[in-house]
């Protein structure tokens, strides 16, 4: 049993509204430029309410400030400085979506959004909020998933395959530079041709050890040698990533994304909270693990075109990050999933400071944006805000002192119509999420993790035969087969001695020359049935090299 589901102490009955606050100023009607905006916003079809139309100071409740929901997987973008409410954004759209039956994935970095699970408190400030938008709030708690990357922290464990990562992606996990990352390319290459599947760390640490051995470096000579430099950089950056406690993130069971799909049994759709506090040191790291669960989606989900409403939005949390450093094979990948995976009907906003931290290729798919207040205290924060203004349409507002002058909870908005045309920029007051503004309890949400039925499916970690367990196989096998050879050699030797002094014991049948012994012994043709041929056929990989799993 979910949080949400928990009966309140109250009997579970739906809380009363709060107590409407009086505005503090009724705002005059909507005239002019203002009724042109708000009518931008009258849609005929299910929508998202944002807030209310701020117009020349005043606030308009009779101008609701509204996205479309079929329009919700054209992706979005919320943006502001810190603490000028983007969390609060987020959860107000993912209660919303949740409500209309859309399942919502969140990335919990500071551990406060797991309040969405649990009912909102009311308040004075609430209720004036409430007030000034025309909304009548609610609190109400919503069906949640949480989960954590390899079991750190509370959470579903979250656990991937190095197979099916992908050398792209764990190349920028590891920080390795264009040369290293096609090597290990050429690593991945040969283990899924070889049937050598990379399960977790230790097995991508035998594979690559294995090919820069005698042995190994045979098997890369008709595609290209891997030096025994680049493979030392691998091998180090694979054991600071360990000694970092990264290594429980690969394994099994390996976590199937399409759990973010799922909805509760009253026809809201599950939000799913990856909870990252014990990792939000490690950015590059979790940042790069929301890229692989949105190409696995992208794998795996059929085309569905255009619905009427998503399958799942899927919130990217600290974008820029994902940016940073980022190699171009990883941003021309980027850009190919955020462009494809709309026709599989997933919505994905990306949540950062500023529009300038996305890729100009990556900004122009977002047709939604929800910008909050942006600084302008250095010369950068200046080209920053002006850059931002050249983002949004032509707008009655001056838009560079709007943005500087909104308050926390207040933000510029542009969407797409329901036909697909940006409307117009509004400067606009947002409501108040109905969730709890805050986390919930340590025990509550241990409660929660352990009480799914996902808990038992992911909680304990399973190492089963791969490729370390293989190679150490074949590598116990040719040390037993060079034994063997060595001691038919003394052998042949010692009764060579013996003929030359006259002394040759008579033998029942001729021996088989050593070469014999070695290739016609089982252990040999083992070895050559594990590394000299191919054990399995090669893995499909798509977007960011990542694998297809047979499901």
């Amino acid at each position: 049993m979910s949080v949400s589901e928990q009966p309140s102490a109250t009997g579970g009955a739906r809380p009363a509204p709060a107590a409407q606050a009086p505005a503090a100023q009724a705002a005059a009607p909507v005239a002019g430029p203002a009724a042109e905006i708000a009518a931008g916003y009258a849609f005929d079809g299910p929508a998202l309410d944002l807030g209310a139309l701020l117009w020349d100071g005043a606030c308009h409740p009779d101008a609701p400030i509204r996205i479309p929901l079929p329009v919700l997987n054209r992706h979005g973008l919320v943006a502001g400085a810190t603490g000028t409410g983007k969390t609060k954004t987020l959860q107000l759209i993912a209660e919303q979506l949740s409500g209309h039956g859309v399942p919502v994935f969140l990335a919990d970095i500071k551990g406060d959004v797991s309040g969405i699970s649990a009912p909102g408190e009311e308040g004075e400030r609430v209720g004036q909020r409430a007030a000034e938008v025309g909304q009548e709030w609610r609190a109400t708690g919503f069906p949640c998933e949480f989960y954590g990357l390899g079991g750190l922290g509370p959470g579903i464990p979250v656990r991937a395959t190095v197979t099916s990562f992908g050398p792209v992606l764990l190349s920028k996990v590891l920080q390795l530079n264009r040369t290293q990352e096609q090597s290990l390319g050429l690593i991945f290459h040969y283990a899924d041709a070889k049937g050598l599947e990379l399960v977790d760390l230790k097995d991508l640490r035998a594979v690559v050890a294995f090919l820069v051995s005698d042995t190994g470096k045979a098997e890369l000579k008709g595609i290209g040698g891997l030096s025994t430099v680049t493979a030392g950089v691998i091998l180090r950056a694979i054991t600071a990533f360990e000694q970092e406690g990264a290594g429980g993130f690969f394994g099994e069971p390996e976590f199937d994304t399409s759990e973010f799909l799922r909805t509760a049994a009253d026809g809201r759709g599950t939000v799913s909270v990856l909870e990252l506090p014990a990792v939000q040191d490690k950015p590059q790291l979790f940042s790069t693990f929301l890229m692989w669960m949105l190409a696995d989606l992208f794998h795996d989900l059929p085309e569905v075109g255009d619905p009427e409403k998503p399958k799942l939005v899927f919130f990217f949390d600290e974008a820029h990050l994902l940016f940073k450093g980022a190699s171009k094979a990883f941003l021309e990948s980027i850009t190919q999933t955020v462009r494809l995976i709309r026709s599989k009907g997933v919505g994905v906003f990306l949540v950062t400071q500023t529009p300038k931290d996305v890729p100009a290729d990556v900004l122009a798919q977002l047709g939604n944006r929800v910008q909050h207040a942006l600084r302008a205290f250095t010369p950068d924060d200046a080209k920053a805000l002006k850059a931002t203004v050249r983002t949004f349409p032509k707008s009655p507002y001056d838009l560079e002192e709007v943005l500087t002058g909104l308050g926390t909870g207040e933000a510029v908005v542009t969407v797409l119509s329901e036909k697909g045309a940006p409307t117009p920029v509004a400067a606009t007051r947002l409501r108040a999420p109905e969730s709890l503004m805050g986390p919930v309890g340590a025990a509550a949400l241990d409660a929660a993790v352990k009480a799914s039925p996902l808990y038992g499916r992911y909680a304990e970690a399973v190492d089963r035969e791969s490729a370390y367990e293989k190679l150490t196989a074949e590598q116990k096998a040719a040390e037993a087969a060079a034994l063997e050879a060595a001691a038919a050699q003394e052998a042949e030797k010692a009764a060579r001695e013996a003929e030359k002094n006259g002394a040759r014991a008579p033998r029942e049948k001729e021996e088989p020359s050593l070469a014999e012994q070695v290739v016609g012994s089982g252990i040999f043709k083992s070895l050559a049935r594990s590394i000299g041929t191919q054990l399995g056929r090669e893995i499909s990989r798509s977007v960011f090299g990542t694998a297809r799993r047979r499901r």
